[in-house]
């Protein structure tokens, strides 16, 4: 099964999102309409912390009872605003929403996830761990559209909202004929403790 851990965004601040993610589809294909992203449907749309990527059933288990201890990390609120791409320059391949708040707070989580996964054999990404919101991934796109693209994505200077995140979630991700779905397998409460 393939697994990752994230944080779910609250109803509205993810329909918020989905909405601006509309909007810079919708720029996106006037400057370059021969592009082709996939766009991450508006109910999927979280945070990633950690991508695990295909595991056993008894893997699975064992990163469940992993996670089935809260996390000493506060809980905090996550701000969505602005947007860009990456790689940060080239071609792009993830367009995404950036966070004003909740950054040190999603660092502190995955570190502590590093501390439990490691033990399992999980390894951090040989990158920095950089939180954002996945809203799409471009499949093609001519290197003279990267620049309007881009361009689109910086100038997109909207406060998409906040909400308060108090957990953190395993997922499984289910690849289907229409598309990823996500199924929660557990929920790790946060705690100052």
């Amino acid at each position: 099964m393939r697994l990752f851990i994230g944080v779910e965004l609250s109803d509205r601040l993810r329909h918020a999102a989905a909405r601006a993610s509309d909007r810079l589809r919708d720029r996106v294909h006037q400057v370059a309409p021969e592009s082709r992203v996939r766009w991450i449907p508006g109910d999927n749309l979280h945070v990633t912390v950690w991508f695990l990527g295909e595991v056993t059933d008894t893997t699975a288990e064992t990163v469940r009872r992993a996670m089935s201890a809260p996390l000493a990390v506060p809980a905090f609120t996550l701000r969505l605003e602005g947007a860009g791409a990456f790689p940060p320059s080239g071609e792009p391949r993830a367009l995404w929403l950036g966070l004003t708040s909740g950054q040190n707070s999603l660092l502190a989580i995955h570190d502590r996830l590093g501390s439990r996964l490691g033990t399992l054999g999980f390894e951090p990404e040989k990158r920095a761990f950089s939180p954002h919101l996945t809203i799409g991934r471009v499949k093609e796109a001519r290197r003279s559209t990267a620049s309007a693209i881009r361009r689109v994505l910086r100038e997109n200077s909207e406060i998409v909202g906040d909400c308060e995140i108090g957990t953190v979630t395993l997922f499984r991700s289910r690849t289907m004929p229409t598309g990823s779905q996500y199924e929660v397998v557990l929920r790790t409460p946060l705690t100052t403790n």
